[in-house]
Formats: structure tokens, C-alpha cells, sequence
């Protein structure tokens, strides 16, 4: 199963607004910005003969501002659900 750009695009607006409202919590910088860095398609974890889980996009967040920089990354699954989780802890870029 191939998830078309159409998916990336859709979830690529939305995907990255809670991870950096994270970073301008996290950073203590309401100015802070941020960007999709990389896009990725992940298999389902589970393929079996009769089910398969979602094909999920995840994507990588810079987060940047008052001389600070991080990144986030967020799984989004192909699903419907519109559910994006964080996928991992903030790495601090010096």
C-alpha cells in the first residue's frame, strides 16, 4: 500500500501546530516558529493475511526561535481518525 503526496499534504498543514505550541512552551517562546522538516511513509506495524494496520506519515518538526532550536517528531495515521501523537522527545539542537 502506497500513501499518495494527497495524504502527506493534508496531514503536513495540520501536523505540526501542536508540536510547536509544544516548543514555545517548552523553549518558554510564544515568538517561536516552526517548519516540516522531513516527510516519511511508515508500513503498518501489523500485516497479517486478513488485517493490516494503518499506513501512517511521520513527520519531522523544527521548532525555532529566541536563539533556541528543536525538533519533534509526529506519526499521523492514514486512517481517518485524524489523530496525529508525538512519535518521540524534543532533541535540543546547540
Amino acid at each position: 500500500m502506497c500513501v499518495g503526496t494527497s495524504f502527506h499534504r493534508r496531514r503536513a498543514t495540520g501536523s505540526g501546530e501542536h508540536d510547536v505550541r509544544r516548543g514555545q512552551f517548552e523553549m518558554n517562546c510564544p515568538a517561536a516558529t516552526g517548519e516540516v522538516i522531513s516527510r516519511e511513509t511508515l508500513q503498518p506495524v501489523v500485516q497479517a493475511i486478513r488485517f493490516s494496520g494503518p499506513t501512517r506519515a511521520e513527520y519531522t518538526i523544527g521548532v525555532s526561535g529566541c536563539g533556541q532550536r528543536a525538533t519533534y517528531i509526529v506519526i499521523c495515521p492514514d486512517n481517518g481518525s485524524g489523530n496525529c501523537f508525538a512519535g518521540g522527545a524534543r532533541n535540543v539542537i546547540r
